[in-house]
């Protein structure tokens, strides 16, 4: 074991334990210090949680960034101060015959960029303390809505006074606000049931790692299921360098390299395939460093990124 080991391991998160749970437990299993989460889930929530390790650890604004996928059971005609099921009921009400093409309709005033509040149970900051240690203590702070991109919602399958949704949104998405503001468009309420996040990136359920393995596997078998750090931005066109770029770009150095096109972001290699970091397009020749990561060469000189 070498402190140079780093990846990805894509958790299946179970109800029941926090995203920060998740973290000490891998860092325990796998017995490193540097270990963080892309992306929070609800404690009652569950799904694809990607777990970044060592180095990896550098990509995790990148990771958080990409699109991700829920599905979600709503339960309509009741309103809870938590926006799911787990919290006090606020209020009830009856629920009319309900139908796919209706509550459809009513969703896609949801899709595209719209404004969200976030709610009294999350971990948002408000002067120095998260917005769910104030709301347990009975406080409610007004909170400024905040710009969200919904990609799609689709509308499952439909019960007597449910529905189940598939979401596909963009970072710092409320699952529940929307879950909550649909009900409120139908003029009944509405809370989350049941949660479960399908995929993060790329990562999806087919990717993750089950809790039982998580916590009973042994060292090794766990570390076998660390994906390389580049998994983290797999999707991203690659610049590949030679010893010379390789060693001007991680030390701060711009590095000739074809036009990434329209994109900003790329992920630089050196020949033998190892992972330096990321680079932003410069100009149409040239990228510089944004992000450098030596997870095979914990002795290299790097300048802060």
């Amino acid at each position: 074991m070498t402190g140079a080991r780093a990846g990805v391991l894509v958790a299946a998160k179970p109800a029941g334990v926090t995203s920060f749970d998740v973290v000490a437990t891998v860092r325990r299993a796998l017995r490193v210090r540097r270990v963080g989460h892309a992306g929070t889930l609800d404690p009652d929530a569950t799904g694809v949680l990607p777990i970044l390790i060592g180095e990896a650890t550098k990509l995790m604004p990148y990771l958080a960034d990409q699109d991700k996928a829920y599905r979600v059971a709503v339960r309509f005609g009741v309103r809870t101060d938590t926006l799911d099921l787990s919290g006090r009921i606020l209020e009830t009400r009856p629920v009319g015959p309900l139908d796919r093409t209706t509550l459809q309709g009513i969703a896609g005033r949801f899709v595209g960029r719209i404004k969200q509040v976030p709610p009294m149970y999350s971990a948002v900051h408000h002067e120095g303390r998260r917005l769910y240690e104030l709301a347990r203590e009975g406080v409610e702070v007004e909170r400024e809505p905040r710009d969200v991109v919904v990609h799609g919602i689709r509308v499952d399958d439909v019960g007597e006074a449910s529905a189940t949704l598939t979401i596909v949104c963009g970072k710092g998405t409320y699952v529940r606000v929307l879950a909550a503001d649909l009900g409120e468009a139908l003029g009944v309420g509405a809370a989350v049931e049941r949660l479960e996040r399908t995929r993060v990136g790329s990562f999806t359920l087919d990717d993750a790692v089950a809790w039982v393995d998580i916590t009973g596997g042994t060292l090794e078998t766990l570390w076998r299921r660390v994906l390389p750090p580049e998994a983290a931005i797999a999707d991203w066109p690659v610049v590949d360098v030679d010893a010379a770029g390789a060693r001007a770009f991680v030390h701060g150095q711009a590095v000739a390299a074809p036009s990434p096109g329209s994109v900003t972001f790329v992920r630089v290699h050196d020949r033998s395939g190892r992972l330096l970091g990321i680079g932003q397009r410069a100009d149409d020749t040239r990228v510089r460093p944004v992000r450098i990561l030596h997870v095979d060469d914990p002795g290299t000189r790097v300048l802060p990124a």
